[in-house]
């Protein structure tokens, strides 16, 4: 893995917990309080004067932010490595809103293949009404995406690692092409997280996370992220604060909540996931197995060098096609069947039937999603429970 140097600033696990916090809070109160209003008040006409001349810095209203929202925002930047972060309501609203903050009509953009299936949804079917035109590559050609630049593009986006397949893409490469061609890069890094990966450090203009999984930690709010410089962010904050979308002050709580224990989730979910993966990948049962931790996965080299960490999905094709899948998940008593990742149960899902359900076998096949696959988010738990439940299932299934 990527070898950690000593820095002078204090590491993640104590920025984890005090950054972006002030040292005296209201009441003295030790916790950052949650600020549950929707309106903020004007003590007199020259305090309106200052706050629109920019001469103070305050709030307003609750759609352009809160206190308890600023000071998530302001940690997670510290986590990220960035100048300056917004949050929003979940994932997809930050990824929309920042497509439609920094696009314009007539504009292009280029993202890869395995993106998730509601980014490639809006990316593909909903820009265009915009004008925003869109090329789909396939993950990892980097030769088929320099050939999808032309004067009209305005940015790549994608994903490392993807989702379902744990595909690594290096990040040093994607930057050397989108500065050379003089476009941003735009990255979403919820898989990895920045325990394990902090894009911005490869050269990535922005970072997209859906703070729903990994960041939050506990499978009970929704909401979205993207980090980086503050001309961008402010960029991205003045159309957010035309289209809503906007986290409410308890999620913010919630979310300041787990990321106080975040780097401590994360380290179990890696060793955890390693242990997991490494008995999937020797189990008569189990086909392939995707997990950049594995020697066996095509990009391994590739995570060393620019991860810390391998993070807590597993994807692996079981034999026996659907049925087999089928038996499988029925057989479970530890991991629950549901969609999402980054909580601290194990989540087990079939894309084929869950996610991608809308779509027939031939489109499943042409984007990869096969009958047999199998996304395993792993927990907290203690691996060799979690183990434990998949050899009975697999063994019964």
């Amino acid at each position: 893995m990527k070898k950690k140097v000593k820095k002078s600033s204090p590491g993640i696990y104590t920025k984890a917990v005090h950054s972006g916090e002030e040292r005296k809070k209201y009441a003295d109160s030790l916790i950052t309080p949650i600020v549950q209003t929707s309106t903020f008040v004007f003590h007199n006409t020259k305090d309106i004067h200052d706050y629109t001349s920019k001469r103070k810095t305050r709030f307003e209203y609750g759609r352009y932010g809160n206190p308890t929202q600023r000071v998530v925002e302001m940690k997670l930047a510290k986590l990220e490595g960035a100048e300056d972060c917004q949050l929003f309501s979940s994932g997809m609203i930050a990824i929309t809103t920042t497509l439609l903050a920094l696009l314009s009509n007539g504009q292009h953009i280029i993202i890869t293949d395995d993106l998730y299936k509601k980014t490639l949804q809006l990316c593909r079917d909903e820009l265009p009404r915009f004008g925003i035109s869109c090329s789909i590559v396939r993950v990892g050609d980097y030769q088929e995406l320099r050939q999808a630049i032309n004067d009209r593009t305005a940015l790549i986006f994608t994903e490392s690692p993807t989702n379902p397949y744990l595909y690594v893409l290096d990040l040093k490469r994607l930057t050397q092409i989108s500065r050379k061609a003089g476009i941003m890069l735009l990255l979403d890094s919820t898989l990895a997280t920045p325990f394990n990966q902090r894009p911005l450090e490869f050269g990535a203009d922005l970072v997209i996370h859906s703070a729903t999984k990994y960041l939050s930690g506990h499978n009970d709010i929704l909401a979205g992220a993207v980090l980086g410089s503050k001309k961008l962010i402010n960029e991205i904050r003045a159309l957010h604060k035309t289209i809503g979308g906007m986290i409410e002050p308890q999620c913010c709580y919630m979310l300041l909540r787990g990321l106080k224990t975040f780097p401590l989730r994360m380290e179990k979910h890696n060793r955890s996931a390693e242990q997991v993966a490494t008995f999937l990948e020797g189990h008569a049962k189990v086909k392939r197995v995707y997990y950049p931790g594995l020697k066996t996965h095509p990009q391994h080299c590739l995570a060393r060098e620019q991860m810390d960490g391998f993070g807590g999905v597993v994807s692996f094709e079981i034999k026996g096609g659907l049925r087999s899948a089928n038996r499988f998940l029925n057989k479970l008593r530890l991991c629950y069947i549901a969609p999402s990742f980054g909580g601290v149960e194990t989540l087990i899902s079939h894309p084929a039937s869950i996610t991608y359900y809308d779509l027939s076998l031939k489109e499943r096949l042409k984007i990869g999603i096969k009958d047999e696959l199998i996304r395993l988010a792993v927990g907290i738990e203690d691996a060799e429970d979690i183990i434990a439940d998949l050899e009975q299932a697999l063994k019964t299934g």
